[in-house]
């Protein structure tokens, strides 16, 4: 799998992608947002199979905020996802963006997005997506065994997940929500 940086907003480039392989896919066709994208090789030709577009608050030009994730329907679940928002999550650390930050309508996105190491932070947007910051190893506590520390990401995480479970949601995502029911947030993931 190599991801790729194609821009950083405002000039991002057009990017067309397949409406039937992939969701949001007209929002990628906007020139001011950053994205990036991960194909199966490092070759421009290369289909692309997940694609991210970004661009900076509005208000607070140190965040920038993750605007739409998509992945390839026939490559759901492979964790290509988390990978690409872990390279861009990186490329953003190294730009010098204090925050990041990404809102979910969905729980699938929400455990792709903890796998990077982004985590709820208790609030949604108008449109009730949950949304989630990331937070460095150190503003985390990683590292540490601490009974306490792992009792309050394991808190926040189901906090996150029960406003899911609040919900009309598809029976596959009432599954995946109830095989989740008092569980630790997942390990993260680093490309």
């Amino acid at each position: 799998m190599e991801c790729k940086l194609l821009g950083w907003p405002p000039d991002g480039p057009k990017l067309r992608l397949d409406h039937e392989r992939f969701s949001y896919a007209g929002k990628f066709v906007m020139t001011n947002t950053g994205k990036a994208v991960a194909r199966d090789d490092a070759r421009e030709r290369a289909p692309i199979v997940a694609a991210v577009a970004f661009n900076e608050d509005r208000t607070d030009p140190e965040t920038l905020w993750l605007r739409y994730v998509t992945v390839a329907r026939d490559r759901r679940g492979e964790g290509i996802g988390p990978r690409l928002l872990a390279f861009v999550r990186d490329r953003a650390v190294e730009r010098g963006y204090d925050r990041l930050r990404i809102a979910v309508n969905n729980p699938f996105a929400y455990e792709a997005c903890y796998r990077t190491g982004f985590a709820y932070t208790g609030e949604t947007t108008g449109i009730a997506e949950l949304i989630l910051e990331y937070e460095r190893e150190a503003d985390r506590g990683a590292g540490s065994d601490d009974g306490a520390n792992r009792r309050r990401n394991r808190e926040r995480y189901q906090a996150g997940l029960d406003e899911f479970r609040d919900r009309n949601l598809s029976a596959e995502e009432d599954g995946f929500l109830e095989s989740r029911r008092g569980s630790d947030a997942p390990e993260r993931v680093d490309r």
